[in-house]
């Protein structure tokens, strides 16, 4: 995991501990007062919305407790986790930036690709200026890689 990844669960389960779980055990007290509990929507709703937050706390207590923290600054070389790479396709010449980071912090909207992914796994090892084959769904995708940094 990156240090920007690590500190990004680590605020995410500060602000569900803190803020998200009082709210929603603030909300299940209010729809207790309204009585029949059977059929009252909004004592449900909390309770499901509950059982989301407890559930993202468990996972990211995981996660945390488990990550390797990869200070991605003092790498150099060919691509490999944290190697933030940028791509042409040579099809459309369209250029896109992505970071190539663990599974718990990947972000596709973020550009911030899972190590797993078809296009990481095809760009580890490589260098500036190398071809890059790429499967997926749609078709083989070709990509010359444009340049490496490791920040």
């Amino acid at each position: 995991m990156t240090p920007q990844g690590f500190k990004n669960a680590e605020a995410e389960l500060k602000r569900l501990k803190s803020v998200n779980r009082p709210a929603v055990i603030q909300a299940i007290a209010e729809a207790r007062e309204h009585g029949d509990l059977t059929e009252n929507a909004e004592y449900h709703a909390a309770r499901e919305q509950q059982s989301h937050i407890e559930g993202r706390i468990k996972e990211l207590e995981g996660v945390i407790s488990l990550a390797d923290v990869i200070d991605v600054s003092k790498l150099s070389g060919s691509i490999k986790f944290g190697a933030t790479v940028k791509l042409v396709d040579e099809d459309t010449e369209e250029e896109q930036t992505y970071q190539i980071v663990g599974e718990p912090e990947a972000d596709i909207e973020k550009n911030l690709i899972n190590i797993r992914s078809p296009l990481a796994r095809a760009l580890i090892g490589k260098e500036e200026g190398d071809s890059v084959e790429v499967p997926t769904p749609g078709g083989t995708r070709y990509y010359e890689v444009l340049n490496v940094k490791f920040i």
